[in-house]
């Protein structure tokens, strides 16, 4: 009895010590779900308010940054007023609860938390920044990891000053991740930016989006890992639990009362917004300096396949300034260009139906009944048949007002979608896309509610990265797609079998909405192999400015003296000038005007780079962290410049009465300059010869496209086609195990710059 309570006890011990996850690597190689973690990222806990690197930039290096722009542009001979600074408006560290997620040991590519300290660290010396804005997702934060949030943007702050120059100036945001389920209830995602950073010149507390949907997690013990995952995984059980940590914090937030101002709420509750219209009213009720930018407007991830500015464009909804910036571009791909396709047109008797194939564009809605056709034959079911079933599986498709009609086909194949609903002819364009977000569309629209004075938008143009492993600006270079983009999914089989639920037998019958249940297919529902293609590494937000310090950004940004790039540091102007070449207004003004106008664009090229990291970086920063960031390769300029290509202008004239067509509006390559090769520098002039005679408001702004290079997902799907144009095959780069995590899915593209607009009114 004896030997047989010790074997016991003996057993217990070990199984307790196994499932401590404190044994021996080798032990746990028995587990399905095993993989090598040499380098113990998970250990970090996610919660650490980490340690901002104090370093400073040696002086030669701080010399170097405040020389090296005014030098390139004497040899060039540019003359300009203002210094080009380069800076990230969005950027995601663990405090966002999809972040954690995606930091999961069992997803592919994770490295574990990323804190809000490694953001600082990543722009002072990875990417060599001059600013960024934090903006984790409010509808995750709790007032712990607000203050904390704070804190490290207050320690980025004091690291960065050396003397009176400050490498990186840190800001403060979140962003408020609205979505609705029909283009009625949805507004989109939107970043809130504040200037001041002290606790005493911010908001008490962030402002969340009260929705049913939501791509962060929902702030109650549904949200919750399984604890099975601490026995399939328990090396890492402590991470697991620090995610379901999180999810306590946020369910005992208490909700704040609904008929109080916001500025005299408690700190300690979670406050919420359902339209941008009270978003507004309760930014202004703090009396702080803010600035709201909606961003990822075309990503059809989340937003209704019919969804359009003119939805919410009114006087309750729209106010130019305080939301006065658009992103353009982000690791999310870009939502600047309409193009005239429409994923469920309306007939005259107000039916959705589904429209043929076009050159630029497959509806999701044909090839769903593509699917079903052939699934039919397949079947040996006659031709009239499988013809009427496609046509209904296509009405099913476009009578779903959500995102999820692709599931109105069951058993869910990736790649027999081909590129279904996908912008065949954009740049590095948001999955699913939606045209009439796109800023082109918006700008062109007018509401005529009051005809003295119609609305629109007048917004400048910024792009950002969207990070969510706070690698502010990590577009420098083309290099770590699994782990510097958001591309994610299952580690490996064993995992992905758990993460996306088989949908059912393969049938040859489509199902309706009714049909199917989106919250029991989990990352299914998500389309998550097919969006890994469309997952870029980010942009950049440039700002023009008088003086480099927090007021001169903030100011640029509020004057609309900004534009994007692609993640390339292109320098750009834009300018209304004279006859006698003098500046009259820069971009993002906003002028009136009865004579033709007259413009001039001069850009640069961005800095070739050179493989690794610069000396200095790598002595600054730990081994194992800069590593962790940088993946061994950090912004590391030559004296060699990429050549611009071309210029496109785009001209856009709002709509001059209600109603009026807006495709014949927009003209996205209105002009196209070629520019010489054998220079950075392009210049070019041009005249608008018909402003005068059309006698009508127009915008016009700057695309610059830098010589091509090998970008990630640059290809998206890899789709080819027959000699008809027709789609036939596709090869997905996908976020999971699937796709190699050394495959970077690259493909030929010349990186860009978005001025912003500059805004000719005929008055």
């Amino acid at each position: 009895m004896k030997k047989i309570l010790l074997s016991f006890l003996f057993i217990l011990i070990v199984v307790i010590s196994f499932f401590s996850g404190k044994m021996p690597d080798s032990v746990y190689k028995i587990l399905p779900g095993y993989f090598a973690d040499p380098n113990l990222y998970w250990q970090e806990s996610p919660f650490n308010k980490n340690k901002v690197t104090q370093q400073k930039l040696p002086l030669d290096q701080v010399a170097l940054r405040q020389a090296g722009q005014v030098n390139v542009l004497a040899a060039l001979g540019i003359d300009s007023d203002t210094q080009i600074l380069f800076g990230d408006t969005h950027v995601h560290t663990t405090n966002s609860s999809d972040a954690f997620m995606y930091s999961l040991p069992l997803m592919h590519g994770a490295q574990g938390a990323f804190p809000p300290g490694y953001a600082c660290d990543y722009a002072r010396f990875i990417s060599q920044l001059d600013f960024y804005f934090l903006t984790d997702h409010s509808e995750s934060y709790t007032p712990e990891r607000w203050h904390d949030a704070i804190e490290s943007i207050d320690k980025c702050n004091q690291a960065s000053q050396n003397g009176e120059y400050q490498d990186t100036y840190a800001f403060m945001g979140y962003e408020w991740t609205q979505i609705g389920e029909t283009k009625a209830e949805h507004y989109g995602h939107h970043n809130v930016l504040f200037k001041d950073t002290s606790e005493g010149n911010l908001p008490s507390r962030p402002i969340g989006a009260k929705v049913k949907l939501s791509t962060t997690a929902k702030r109650d013990s549904s949200s919750k890992l399984s604890k099975v995952l601490e026995i399939l995984d328990p090396r890492h059980k402590d991470y697991y639990a620090s995610y379901n940590s999180l999810i306590n914090q946020m369910s005992e937030t208490p909700n704040c009362a609904t008929d109080v101002p916001s500025n005299e709420l408690p700190a300690d509750c979670y406050e919420q917004a359902s339209t941008t219209g009270e978003l507004y009213k309760k930014l202004k009720e703090w009396g702080i300096d803010t600035i709201v930018a909606p961003h990822g407007m075309t990503w059809g991830f989340y937003t209704p396949p019919d969804a359009s500015w003119e939805t919410h464009l009114n006087a309750k909804d729209v106010d130019n300034n305080l939301a006065s910036l658009i992103e353009v571009y982000s690791g999310h791909g870009a939502s600047e260009q309409y193009r005239n396709f429409d994923p469920r047109p309306v007939n005259d008797a107000g039916q959705y139906y589904c429209p043929e194939p076009q050159q630029n564009y497959l509806p999701g809605c044909w090839q769903a009944g593509e699917i079903i056709r052939q699934r039919c034959l397949d079947e040996n079911n006659t031709t009239e048949e499988c013809d009427s079933r496609a046509i209904i599986a296509r009405q099913n498709f476009v009578n779903t007002d959500d995102t999820t009609g692709f599931l109105t086909v069951p058993s869910h194949q990736p790649t027999a979608w081909l590129d279904a609903e996908q912008a065949r002819d954009v740049f590095n364009p948001a999955f699913n896309y939606r045209p009439k977000k796109s800023a082109q569309y918006g700008l062109a629209l007018r509401n005529f509610d009051d005809p003295e004075n119609p609305l629109g938008f007048e917004w400048g143009f910024i792009a950002a990265t969207d990070t969510h492993t706070a690698r502010a600006g990590h577009g420098f270079k083309q290099v770590g797609r699994i782990f510097v983009s958001d591309s994610n999914g299952p580690r490996e089989e064993f995992w992905g079998n758990l993460l996306l639920p088989d949908d059912g037998e393969l049938k040859s019958s489509s199902r309706t909405r009714d049909e199917y249940d989106t919250a029991k297919l989990k990352l299914r529902a998500a389309q998550v192999e097919r969006v890994g293609s469309f997952l870029y590494l980010g942009g950049l937000a440039a700002i023009h400015v008088d003086e480099r310090n927090r007021e001169g950004i903030w100011q640029a940004m509020k004057n609309k003296r900004v534009y994007g790039t692609s993640g390339h540091k292109i320098m750009l102007w834009f300018d209304m000038i004279n006859e006698d070449n003098q500046l009259t207004a820069p971009m993002g003004s906003s002028v009136n005007r009865q004579k033709n106008p007259i413009f001039k664009v001069t850009a640069v090229g961005s800095p070739i780079q050179e493989k690794g990291c610069p000396e200095h970086v790598i002595a600054s920063l730990d081994s194992h962290q800069l590593e962790k960031m940088s993946l061994g390769e950090c912004f590391n300029p030559t004296d060699k410049r990429h050549s611009i290509q071309r210029i496109e202008i785009t001209r856009i004239k709002p709509q001059a009465y209600k109603d009026e067509p807006v495709e014949s509006l927009i003209e996205n390559t209105w002009k196209v300059f070629q520019c010489p090769q054998d220079t950075p520098k392009c210049e070019i002039t041009f005249t608008d010869e018909e402003y005068s005679t059309g006698a009508r408001d127009t915008f016009y702004y700057a695309r610059v496209i830098e010589q091509a290079i090998p970008m990630i997902n640059a290809d998206t799907l890899r789709t080819q086609f027959d000699e008809n144009g027709q789609a036939i095959a596709v090869t997905i780069c996908q976020g999971s195990f699937e796709t190699a995590q050394d495959e970077d899915c690259l493909a030929n593209k010349g990186h860009r710059a978005w001025s912003s607009p500059i805004y000719v009114n005929y008055k």
